[in-house]
């Protein structure tokens, strides 16, 4: 018998699965298209009623959260990520006690999950109006905070509807993350705007443009050396972390296998180095973002900045905010601007980024059926097993143990490392946005490459290797 939080959870609103048992690669592409039109299309729709937009500079935030700020999706996926956080540490500490390796259980999870979405939807919303973050025209308060929550309901269905239609490694939070970043990576190459609006084609040689390609042909015709370092550092750097990550993506531990039923044929089960993938980094960026966020909401509401730091300009300069994030080192030391200050929030940032990745691994892999158990019931089913030991569950399960969790935590700070380096080199995007967007590419170039080279297109198939 059912409670009535169960029953509640069990009926919530929710995107009915497919009929069929496997979709075909086109249906899944179709999907995944008509999503990502509809995030471009909604991004573009600002707010009715909206006054003042004073997140309008928090730029890295919205590449993080796959937002825009003043527009319906102000909101991005901070809700998703947030409840997903909050979740995974009370299941991980033990207070909750969910076993997410049953099919209630994790039915359970995701109602709960959803709930707090919903939570966080309604809350944030009324948080970014009220602290002035999102300032309403006199009368249209209520107005914008609906605009607000109806913007996140839909990025949540839509994120719901990639889940079970779209790819398998192309989740809604991912795939919105990479086409803010891939928007956001165009706009620094090629833009032609500059900071004052002017198109600076029309006036090459006065008019500043924004796109450091662009900006790089003008630093040269001009004779500004410097701002042609800058962005010369800003493009090698982004193009050495997209080397640094596909070949970091390689790494990977090999168990060898041999089918039960033939014999002399084996096969290698593979476990990345990467083994909880690109989600810790997402919550860590996700957690260093919403610290800031609200720390320039509080700031902005009370008149005076707290604990959490003080802005200018969308950036923090002091306080929690200002210690846990990155300055560009390299640009710093390019202009002469750099401060001794600058190393001490470098470790930090190294630190907070390496340890929140690590427990994030811990807890993803623990509450997602990526445990030694759930391999192993992976294994044994498909009619596989380890040679020259038992068929046994528990021997498969310990002998897995040596493995997973080691690369768990090993893949966990590595991964939280490679994101803190790159944003102290300061890439195009900033360096965690771009870490963010190669993995999840390079995942789903997988996935797909893996689960559907039957039914794609011949000529896609060959590109596809």
């Amino acid at each position: 018998m059912a409670s009535p939080l169960q029953n509640i959870l069990y009926n919530l609103p929710e995107v009915k699965k497919p009929i069929e048992k496997k979709l075909s690669f086109n249906a899944k592409l179709k999907w995944t298209l008509i999503i990502l039109a509809a995030f471009f299309i909604l991004a573009n729709i600002d707010l009715y009623g909206l006054s003042k937009n004073a997140l309008g500079n928090l730029e890295f935030l919205q590449v993080i959260l796959a937002s825009q700020f003043g527009s319906i999706i102000s909101l991005g996926i901070g809700p998703i990520v947030m409840s997903s956080i909050i979740l995974q540490l009370l299941v991980g500490s033990g207070i909750l006690n969910i076993d997410t390796k049953t099919e209630e259980g994790k039915r359970y999870f995701q109602g709960l999950q959803k709930i707090g979405v919903i939570f966080f939807i309604i809350f944030e919303a009324i948080v970014y109006v009220v602290m002035g973050g999102l300032q309403a025209a006199p009368g249209f308060t209520g107005i914008l905070i609906f605009q607000l929550i109806l913007g996140g309901l839909v990025i949540m269905y839509m994120d719901e509807v990639l889940q079970k239609y779209g790819f398998k490694n192309g989740g809604g939070v991912s795939l919105f993350i990479v086409a803010g970043v891939s928007w956001t990576l165009f706009n620094r190459l090629f833009q032609f705007i500059g900071p004052s609006g002017e198109n600076c084609l029309f006036d090459f040689s006065n008019t500043p443009c924004s796109g450091n390609l662009l900006v790089i042909i003008q630093s040269v015709i001009n004779g500004a050396p410097r701002d042609a370092l800058t962005s010369i550092a800003a493009i090698v750097a982004t193009a050495a972390i997209f080397l640094g990550v596909v070949w970091a993506q390689s790494l990977k531990v090999e168990i060898p296998l041999t089918y039960e039923r033939v014999r002399g044929y084996g096969v290698k089960w593979p476990l990345a180095f990467f083994y909880s993938s690109v989600i810790p980094v997402i919550l860590v960026a996700a957690l260093a973002a919403n610290i800031q966020l609200f720390g320039s909401l509080i700031e902005n509401w009370l008149g005076h900045p707290t604990f959490l730091g003080s802005f200018s300009d969308g950036r923090p300069i002091s306080g929690l905010s200002f210690w846990i994030s990155s300055t560009n080192l390299v640009e710093a030391v390019i202009r002469g601007s750099f401060q001794s200050s600058f190393v001490l929030q470098g470790i930090i940032h190294l630190l907070f980024y390496m340890t929140f990745a690590a427990i994030f691994s811990v807890f993803w892999v623990k509450t997602s059926g990526m445990d030694e158990s759930s391999q192993a019931k992976n294994i044994l089913g498909s009619g596989l097993q380890i040679p020259g030991f038992r068929k046994d569950p528990r021997v498969l399960e310990s002998i897995l143990k040596r493995y997973i969790m080691p690369l768990t935590i090993m893949g966990g700070l590595a991964i939280g490392a490679l994101a803190s380096v790159a944003n102290l080199l300061g890439a195009l995007t900033g360096g965690t946005s771009i870490l963010l967007a190669i993995m999840i590419m390079y995942n789903l170039y997988q996935g797909i490459a893996q689960e559907h080279a039957v039914d794609m297109h011949p000529s896609l198939r060959k590109f596809m290797g």
